[in-house]
């Protein structure tokens, strides 16, 4: 009898734990980071791409013309160095240790940028399926702007479904995938409406690529996109304060009022700064400094007042941008000293930790 109270004393120990692991796990899909697997390098993948970024053209002003491409190596695309070298995406021992990183951020859900079928980004979905299964993670996809039409953003969303969907780490909200739409507004809402509304001639609803689809909110009059457009919610994902209507976290509120007027999801994004004058020496004006931590507590902080259901963190390693929490470290390239993160390379990884803990409490 003593040994019989005690085996059911471990089951009942054993079922607790399982049910609180779920509820946590489930806790943490509300916190979703934007992942880029674009990078590679000579060992992996037979040649650099996105560490030897090109200095991008002005649109309008001759002087930002024809500047080249970054070498490599120590000289990168980059305002910041990262602490793993010029990696590549396609690395499984990098991919591992991204996602454990992850997981020690306190995420739950790893939203990849992707440019479709036989892309370089779709080289190691699968893996990063499979590793990000293995942290409790799931994967969540970021559509890139790669179609031209609603039609062949159909086709391609075939393909991501019947290859990936199956897998237990695909991310579902409520049994339903979850696709951030990136640039959403360079296609007309009537186009929009021929895929998302319920009576479109293409409609996706109701089939195997129905989903939560999530349009880019840039400008105000974006309202008007919603409106007819047939998405499901809006995001803002900038990570630079002003830079855009949508990534002012002034105007948070009144977004998240018409997304609960209009039965929307709302999923406002944070970031730990912004710096991107190695590829846009022009852009200046959109600088952000980190400060130390400040600046993303701050979008942070602005995110959790308005109670959203879900906060996207910009970015684990968009490092042309700058807005990475992937740890850096102190460099120099010739003349150009890197940015870093102070003493710490893994500040921000601690720092998304407490943040996302304090996003969760209130949930």
């Amino acid at each position: 009898m003593k040994h019989l109270k005690s085996f059911l004393l471990l089951i009942a120990c054993t079922i607790f734990s399982i049910s609180f692991a779920q509820k946590e796990a489930v806790l943490r899909d509300k916190a979703q980071i934007f992942y880029y697997g674009w990078y590679g390098n000579q060992k992996t993948d037979g040649s650099l791409q996105h560490w030897n970024h090109e200095i991008i053209p002005h649109w309008s002003n001759p002087k930002w013309n024809n500047l080249g491409n970054y070498k490599g190596g120590d000289d990168i695309g980059a305002n910041f160095y990262p602490a793993l070298g010029n990696y590549s995406s396609n690395d499984r021992t990098v991919i591992e240790k991204h996602m454990k990183m992850m997981k020690e951020a306190g995420v739950g859900v790893v939203v990849v940028s992707w440019l479709g079928k036989d892309s370089f980004t779709d080289k190691s979905v699968m893996q990063y399926l499979d590793i990000a299964d293995r942290f409790n993670l799931k994967i969540a996809f970021h559509i890139e702007p790669f179609y031209k039409s609603v039609t062949e953003l159909r086709d391609q969303l075939s393909y991501l479904v019947k290859t990936y969907a199956h897998h237990h780490a695909f991310y579902k909200k409520d049994g339903k995938p979850l696709y951030y739409v990136y640039d959403s507004y360079k296609i007309a809402p009537e186009e929009w409406s021929k895929l998302l509304s319920k009576s479109g001639e293409k409609t996706i609803r109701n089939t195997e690529l129905d989903g939560y689809y999530i349009g880019l909110w840039v400008e105000k009059n974006d309202s008007v996109f919603f409106d007819t457009s047939g998405f499901d919610g809006f995001y803002t994902y900038f990570a630079s304060e002003g830079f855009v209507f949508g990534s002012t976290t002034a105007n948070w509120e009144y977004m998240a009022q018409y997304a609960k007027d209009h039965h929307l999801i709302f999923i406002p994004c944070v970031g730990p700064g912004y710096s991107d004058t190695r590829i846009r020496p022009w852009n200046e004006t959109n600088f952000k400094s980190r400060e130390d931590g400040k600046y993303y507590e701050r979008m942070f902080d602005a995110a959790i007042k308005i109670n959203p259901e879900f906060i996207g963190i910009t970015s684990f390693n968009e490092w042309h941008e700058g807005t990475q929490i992937e740890p850096a470290i102190p460099k120099k390239a010739g003349d150009f000293i890197y940015e870093n993160y102070g003493k710490d390379p893994w500040m921000y990884i601690k720092e998304t930790k407490r943040l996302t803990d304090k996003f969760l409490k209130e949930k």
